[in-house]
């Protein structure tokens, strides 16, 4: 379990579900900049930032390339490291492909399931969220099929022009890919994260749990101390979540 503890004046920033590059990537250069502009404001008071996954609407790394564009947010990433910050990167759905480019390269440790933390004494359990409880059968199925090992070897054998411009098409159109679904709210007794949450604290007890791939700003209390929260997106809500020291909230980017 990796373990952060701030100081009084420092915080921990959580956010995802940017999928920079949809529909185009002269469509999202707009809110690509906007988060960028949020990276380099809360870099003053960050002790970490945590990124949920699905930064990019599609991502597939060959052994020597990588999609082109995001040049802004991938630089101020490394501004942000190289200044000792820490930033974790947990792979979403759009960018489950994602290897060691961000490790290597930018110095971001980069997670393929949900961890367990230890912040501020504080237990969060932290991750994505696709997959995870009941329900999001289709999705679960195509999951394991794009992990599947000899798919992916096959796929790296495509041209990088066509490879990249086939899984941004599919990225886009695939609903499944997509999780247009996942932005509906089911209530409390339908949302498969809020089931996976309560399950898990029966095994044990967490203060938080945080996740994305909803696209939903959720905040839901599960037991007297513990507390589920979604960080939304930044397309339609533009929200993250923020934990000064001792409480976790969700807020929303004032312009």
């Amino acid at each position: 379990m990796i373990s952060i503890t701030s100081s009084e004046n420092k915080k921990i920033y959580f956010a995802s579900d940017q999928h920079l590059g949809a529909p185009t990537l002269a469509a999202s250069l707009p809110r690509e900049k906007k988060f960028v502009a949020w990276l380099d404001e809360i870099k003053e008071d960050a002790a970490a930032i945590f990124l949920l996954g699905d930064l990019f609407d599609f991502w597939f790394e060959y052994k020597t390339v990588v999609p082109k564009g995001f040049v802004r947010v991938l630089g101020k990433l490394a501004e942000i490291r190289d200044a000792g910050i820490p930033i974790y990167f947990f792979v979403g759905n759009h960018d489950l492909w994602m290897q060691d480019y961000f490790e290597k390269e930018l110095q971001i440790q980069v997670f393929h399931a949900a961890q367990e933390f230890l912040l501020n004494d504080k237990k969060f359990l932290i991750g994505h969220g696709d997959g995870l409880g009941p329900g999001d059968i289709g999705y679960k199925r195509m999951k394991k099929v794009f992990t599947f090992p000899l798919f992916k070897w096959l796929f790296k054998w495509l041209h990088p022009d066509l490879g990249v411009r086939f899984g941004q098409y599919m990225s886009v159109k695939n609903k499944l890919i997509s999780g247009e679904e996942d932005a509906k709210y089911l209530g409390d007794e339908n949302e498969w994260l809020v089931l996976y949450c309560k399950k898990k604290l029966t095994r044990q007890h967490y203060d938080y749990f945080i996740f994305g791939h909803r696209h939903l700003p959720l905040e839901i209390k599960l037991q007297e101390n513990s507390t589920y929260i979604n960080t939304g997106d930044w397309i339609q809500y533009f929200t993250y979540a923020e934990f000064d020291k001792n409480t976790l909230s969700l807020k929303k980017l004032d312009s």
